[in-house]
């Protein structure tokens, strides 16, 4: 039975690993923190507005907490001069800040769900380092400005600091990761929805320590296999990623792929043809490839008649 012809475009090879490998390293990480990528301007400005979004809402919540801090003090010590709390909490507060930069390069080189899963171990050492910078930063500052009239040294000992402010610092750490993926994820959705076209976009396919960078108008069939989803090149090659296929398609649906049955997504702008299966069915050709389209996506069959 003859097909509908629908769209017509030349396949060109993906972006292997290789290639991939000879960018320079800030960028490889930051493109797999950030997943969907495009070309440099889009990584190193993706990245720029992550760093500075991350800050200002540290700096925010600094800020908050210190504030809170401040007026329980004076709450529970009434009388007593106002600059001590201010001095205590703003020391802290700068110190926090200066060492901002520890929590998220480690959180850049191994986000919540990097692979190898071993990579997550440098949030161990990170977050110590991390704890020992703030309080010893803040110490010093304390120190600083105990030399001004009227400000008392309001330092302990670095061990007994340690002890009271390093399961605080462990949390924070903890919060500013969830910030970092949070800032992450939304940013990797406006990529997609507003970025790059698709002939310059790439995406990460991350399995076990293998990484691949592919561009995102070579992949023209997405199927669910398990807990992996496989990716279907134009090349011919198959690459397989741990992910539900729900995730993916979150992160592809406003790049123009479709889900045509409950374990596919199809390329729309890679479709050749569609055949009538009967009963409601159809087959999607993407050149030399095909992928089942069912009856009971009819929104589907709607977008990719429609081209």
């Amino acid at each position: 039975m003859p097909g509908t012809s629908v769209h017509k475009q030349s396949s060109k090879p993906g972006l292997s690993g290789e290639e991939a490998g000879d960018r320079p390293r800030l960028e490889s990480v930051s493109r797999q923190w950030l997943g969907t990528t495009g070309a440099n301007s889009v990584t190193k400005g993706t990245l720029r507005r992550a760093f500075l979004y991350s800050i200002a809402f540290a700096a925010v919540a600094v800020a908050v907490v210190n504030a809170l801090d401040v007026i329980t003090w004076m709450h529970e010590k009434p009388g007593s001069a106002l600059v001590v709390p201010i001095v205590a909490e703003g020391t802290s507060g700068i110190s926090f800040m200066l060492f901002f930069w520890i929590p998220w390069c480690a959180w850049l080189w191994a986000p919540p769900f990097v692979r190898p899963r071993w990579k997550l171990l440098i949030h161990i050492p990170a977050a110590l380092v991390f704890a020992l910078a703030h309080i010893s930063g803040f110490i010093l500052l304390r120190w600083l400005a105990a030399w001004a009239p009227g400000i008392p040294n309001l330092n302990s000992p670095l061990a007994a600091q340690f002890l009271y402010d390093a399961p605080k610092d462990a949390l924070s750490y903890i919060l500013f990761g969830a910030c970092f993926a949070l800032v992450g994820r939304l940013l990797r959705r406006s990529t997609l929805v507003a970025g790059e076209p698709a002939g310059k976009a790439t995406y990460d396919i991350r399995d076990g320590a293998k990484l691949t960078r592919v561009r995102l108008d070579q992949i023209l069939v997405i199927a669910s296999a398990g807990n992996y989803v496989e990716f279907t090149l134009a090349d011919g090659r198959t690459l397989l990623m741990r992910s539900p296929l729900a995730a993916v398609e979150r992160e592809f649906a406003p790049r123009g792929f479709v889900r045509t049955h409950r374990s596919r997504l199809v390329n729309a702008a890679r479709v050749t043809a569609l055949k009538p299966e009967g009963s409601g069915d159809y087959i999607v050709e993407l050149g030399s490839f095909t992928a089942p389209l069912s009856r009971r996506f009819p929104e589907a069959l709607a977008r990719l008649r429609n081209g």
